[in-house]
């Protein structure tokens, strides 16, 4: 089928996301190879997102590949309550990769349900109901981790679960919170102000604090070491589980294993994996535990289960992506092209009035657009529609065969991990045309 049948095929017989099917003009893809895909006539794409963020190892992986073929040649299906290779040895191996005391998983089929099942069993340890999240953070769009992302997709369906108690982010760029202060002083600030949130809601009622380990889909918004060391104190001190969800930002996207390993005075009570563990090859997801948790459910019963948990073709597609991250050293990889992106970022936003901001790690960055330095005036509003000049700036990308999120105001730049020092250039090339369109809108140009 050509481009064009293929999306009218599409768009006949089945129903996208986040969208009115009306306004869905979606790219095709027939074949993925590294980090390019194609489209079905033959125009090929430079995946600058990682399809979802999670194709951290690159398409098309000959080892991954085989993997799944031999595990599905060899034992295709095993329910829940049986033990199997697949699952023994990939939990042994994120036990090795995990935080310290981390060593046990109970497998999901991808973020969002693991995301429940992480609330789910913090509310069952403490016996308390309210879990504490941020309003710009997104957790899956299952109903109880919809609830639990500030993300403005959630609106649609409010009201959700009624225990979500929402705080604000470190976003030193718009926060009245840093406005005269330092980076580490508006940290600070925000710790206070979560303090006095739970004193509001009764921290003998707080279940859990849920945090992305690195700020992704909602804008890489990151608080420094004084931000998470005092949310880690908080927990300490009320007896609070604090999870973190590293479905975006594990498995190398910053440059470590995980983002919250930045933080290594932190040590988290779960943490919540899909996405690059398998790097999209096969949906699976993960809590890991360690533990007062594990403990718990050593004599208690773990009140939750999937048909599809542990899928032994899922665990094997995890193991075979763990090997090759290590084989080909993508977590140090990651943070070495992210010096190159960080760089190349850095020098469009001194050529282009357009860009008011740069910020990321390793292989999670992105670029904030605005009208007007001087007034920070955002080039397309939070939670509207795209603006005619993001609108412009998205399609010149798109025909230049560029493949990434453009949301908000906001370019995200994500490439695989196994990207090379020619194409990151070629994709700051492609940038730097389209943002020649966004300072057009933008005042001192």
């Amino acid at each position: 089928m050509s481009h064009d049948e293929l999306v009218r095929r599409n768009k006949a017989h089945t129903l996208t996301s986040w969208t009115a099917q009306d306004d869905w003009n979606p790219l095709s893809m027939v074949k993925a190879e590294g980090v390019y895909f194609w489209d079905a006539d033959g125009k090929r794409y430079l995946d600058w997102s990682s399809q979802l963020f999670n194709v951290n190892i690159g398409h098309a992986n000959p080892h991954v590949i085989q993997a799944i073929q031999e595990q599905v040649a060899r034992l295709s299906y095993a329910y829940p309550g049986i033990a199997t290779e697949p699952r023994a040895v990939l939990g042994h191996m994120l036990a090795e990769i995990t935080p310290p005391g981390l060593e046990r998983a109970f497998f999901t089929l991808g973020g969002a349900d693991a995301i429940e099942t992480a609330m789910k069993m913090a509310r069952l340890v403490t016996g308390r109901q309210k879990v504490v999240t941020r309003y710009r953070a997104f957790h899956g769009a299952t109903f109880g981790a919809m609830s639990a992302g500030g993300d403005p997709r959630r609106l649609a369906n409010e009201p959700g679960v009624p225990w979500i108690v929402r705080v604000h982010d470190p976003y030193p760029y718009r926060s009245p919170l840093y406005r005269g202060r330092t980076a580490e002083e508006g940290d600070q600030a925000l710790v206070d102000q979560v303090a006095e949130t739970l004193d509001f809601e009764g921290p003998q009622n707080v279940a859990a604090i849920l945090l992305e380990g690195y700020s992704g889909s909602s804008g890489v918004i990151q608080g420094g070491s004084v931000f998470w060391n005092g949310i880690q104190a908080l927990c300490r001190q009320h007896g609070i589980m604090l999870i973190i969800d590293e479905v975006l930002s594990g498995f190398g996207r910053t440059g470590e294993w995980f983002g919250i390993n930045h933080y290594p005075d932190v040590q988290p009570d779960m943490l919540v994996l899909a996405k690059g563990l398998t790097s999209g090859y096969v949906p699976l997801g993960a809590v890991v535990v360690g533990g007062e948790i594990s403990a718990y459910f050593d004599r208690h019963t773990l009140w939750t289960g999937l048909t599809y948990s542990a899928h032994p073709v899922g665990c094997a597609a995890g193991i075979a992506n763990l090997e090759v991250y290590r084989s080909e050293n993508l977590i140090g990889r990651s943070q070495e092209r992210g010096k190159t992106l960080h760089a190349g970022l850095i020098d469009l936003a001194e050529r282009h009035p357009s860009v008011g901001d740069v910020r990321g790690i390793g292989l999670l960055q992105l670029l904030e657009l605005v009208a007007s330095r001087e007034t920070r005036e955002p080039l397309s509003g939070f939670n509207r529609p795209l603006s005619d000049p993001m609108k412009a700036v998205a399609a010149s990308l798109r025909a230049q065969g560029m493949s990434t999120f453009v949301r908000w105001n906001m370019i995200f730049c994500t490439p695989p991990l196994i990207i090379d020092e020619q194409q990151l250039r070629d994709g700051i090339q492609i940038l730097d045309e389209a943002l020649a369109i966004a300072d057009g809108y933008a005042t001192g140009n």
